[in-house]
Formats: structure tokens, sequence, C-alpha cells
């Protein structure tokens, strides 16, 4: 790999409305608008050489990169370790309540009702893109959530991940070269070794 171009996926019906979907197995396509903005990140990418597109499970990912990528020979590979964060008993609800909890728990706490504990959603993501990094062909587009997407930018910046980040806009790719991406990976790792949330000012 020499690039690779960070996306998230187009809106989707459940993302419009602000709700949570950590499920791969529940329905949840893109809305009129997402389909659109998917197009778009089509044209955005047109004349950029692509050689692989790697997505997670969910509907919404491969959804976008089919759009996105109408007409053209990429092949495909799906790397459940991107997929979103597990929400438990927070699923099919409220971002914003899931937002609340996250705040107001450590790193290593999982949702009550078999949700997944911020350290081992970045462990995951530590792992799908160090395989990314692996990959022989140059330019790869990655198309995912919010949230890796997030924390791969944030840490390519040199910021550790947060209980709650901002959101990344819907279809629109960010590139990082090689080196970006290896760095962001190294203190995604560190952190999720001794992870501590970032003091935040008052």
């Amino acid at each position: 790999m020499e690039r690779v171009f960070l996306t998230r996926h187009a809106e989707s019906e459940l993302s419009t409305l602000g709700m949570t979907n950590g499920d791969p197995g529940i329905a949840c396509g893109l809305t009129a608008e997402g389909r659109v903005q998917a197009h778009r990140l089509g044209q955005l990418l047109e004349a950029t050489p692509l050689e692989l597109c790697v997505t997670s499970e969910f509907e919404r990912t491969r959804d976008t990169a089919d759009l996105a990528l109408a007409g053209r020979d990429v092949p495909r590979l799906v790397v459940p370790g991107l997929n979103d964060i597990r929400f438990g008993r927070y699923e099919g609800g409220a971002l914003r309540e899931y937002r609340a909890w996250a705040r107001a728990h450590g790193p290593a706490d999982r949702p009550p009702g078999g949700g997944e504990s911020r350290v081992e959603t970045v462990s995951r993501y530590v792992e799908s893109y160090r395989s990314i990094l692996t990959r022989p062909e140059p330019s790869i587009l990655v198309v995912a959530h919010s949230l890796p997407v997030r924390y791969a930018l944030d840490a390519a910046a040199g910021r550790p991940p947060a209980p709650a980040v901002e959101q990344i806009p819907y279809a629109e790719p960010f590139p990082l070269r090689t080196a970006e991406l290896a760095a962001a990976v190294e203190l995604l790792d560190a952190w999720s070794r001794d992870p501590v949330w970032p003091t935040l000012p008052s």
C-alpha cells in the first residue's frame, strides 16, 4: 500500500435518524440522499487509480462502494474488523444516549447488554489497518464507519481516542500515505495497551 482513502459510508436510513446500528445483520441501506452522496464520491475519485476497495460487513458500506465504483473494475475485500462498535443495550436507540454513556465511562468499560468497550474496538481497528498496510495494491479505498475513520485521522494527527468524537462527514475521502497510517496505527496500539481518556479543557 502506498496510499489509502478513508471514507465513511453515505447517509443511511438509521444514521439520518440519529440511531445506532452496530449489528451487521440488521438491514440498513442508504437513503435517497445517501445514494446521491455515494455517486458524488465516485465523481471525486473517478480520476484516481484504485486497485482495491475495502469495506466493513455492513450493507451501508457495501452499497456506498457499489455506487461510488459503478463501472469500475475494482476488487473488493470485506474486513469485519472495521465494523462499527457493538452498542449492547443501546443498539437501535438514539446515538446521543450511547454517547452520554461513553462520556461517563472508562475506555475499558463495556456497555450493558453485550456491548463492546472502546479498547476492544480500537484493538480490532489496529489489526484491520495493519492488514491493509501489508496489501500489495498501491491505492486503496476504505469505506467504513465514522468511528474507525475518525480514530485513524485523529491518531495520524497525534491525537489519541476520546470518549466521544466528532462525526466524519458522509462519503468524503480522506487520503493518508503509508507512513501516516502506520504512525496512526502505532499510536492507537500504544493507547489500547494503556488506555486513558485525554483530559478535556474545562
